[in-house]
């Protein structure tokens, strides 16, 4: 029987010896979604343009909304909530896919020898890349709307970090324990609804009572959705001790749900 390592390092040995393939497969993946489509990739554009669109003329014409009840331009709100958005669906694209990442490919499983741990990079890679067009547009509209852009925004990447470990530890969780529990794929979308209603994507946390706010400070999205916020729309710097110890316990994560993963997969194929 084939001993699968679980130390923290083989994560990263595990993906630099297979980057090519990641990379082979995360393009493949991306083309593939838009393969058969008139405009192609082209939607990848489009669909954050007009969600932008549609955010703009709802919460700044129709609801006449103003982020934190504050007096900020028409555009304001939908700026910050898009912002939240971006940060929002590159957790919830990746979440809701890893269920079923070893269910979709399981001739990776039986025929070949795969190394089925790259699959969440993978399911990661494609996620990145629709959040890239999407922060794209989002740079686009406000550097129109206000004229210029933040210097801090070149600190989102570090920022995004922790999310981005944080992420890829679930979804190895939830991979392995999908090929085991087929109601877990059911379960996520639900789940990844809650959390997006608890989170301050469309609602400022200062605007909450008091006795609420622990409540959406619990949701590991609330941080990182808030220092986005900081770099992107007020040119703030990250609250740098918070993130450090943020970026440790993601790290852990991303490592127990690597670890989870090696040491269920000896039962995939029997299941399978």
């Amino acid at each position: 029987m084939q001993k699968y390592l679980v130390s923290p390092l083989q994560i990263i040995r595990s993906l630099v010896s297979h980057r090519q393939l990641v990379w082979a497969m995360t393009r493949r993946e991306v083309v593939g979604r838009y393969r058969g489509s008139v405009m192609g990739i082209l939607w990848s554009f489009l669909n954050p343009v007009l969600m932008l669109a549609v955010y703009t003329f709802v919460f700044s014409v129709v609801f006449k909304a103003r982020w934190g009840g504050g007096s900020g331009s028409k555009t304001e709100f939908a700026v910050v909530l898009f912002a939240g958005m971006i940060v929002y669906s590159l957790f919830s694209e990746c979440v809701n896919r890893a269920p079923a990442l070893i269910l979709a490919n399981v001739s990776y499983v039986k025929k070949v020898v795969f190394p089925l741990e790259i699959l969440p990079w993978i399911s990661l890679g494609s996620a990145l890349f629709h959040t890239t067009i999407s922060l794209g547009v989002w740079l686009a509209f406000y550097a129109i709307v206000n004229l210029s852009l933040h210097w801090t925004v070149l600190l989102l990447p570090l920022v995004l970090f922790p999310l981005v470990m944080f992420t890829m530890g679930v979804s190895w969780f939830l991979a392995a324990l999908g090929v085991y529990l087929r109601d877990v794929g059911q379960t996520v979308g639900i789940v990844t609804t809650i959390l997006m209603f608890l989170s301050p994507v469309f609602f400022s946390v200062d605007s909450l009572p008091e006795e609420y706010r622990p409540l959406i400070y619990a949701n590991p999205l609330t941080f990182i959705i808030e220092q986005a916020r900081d770099v992107l729309v007020w040119g703030k710097l990250p609250d740098w001790p918070m993130l450090g110890l943020y970026a440790l316990a993601s790290v852990i994560v991303g490592w127990l749900g690597f670890a989870w993963f090696q040491k269920t997969r000896r039962g995939f194929a029997d299941v399978l």
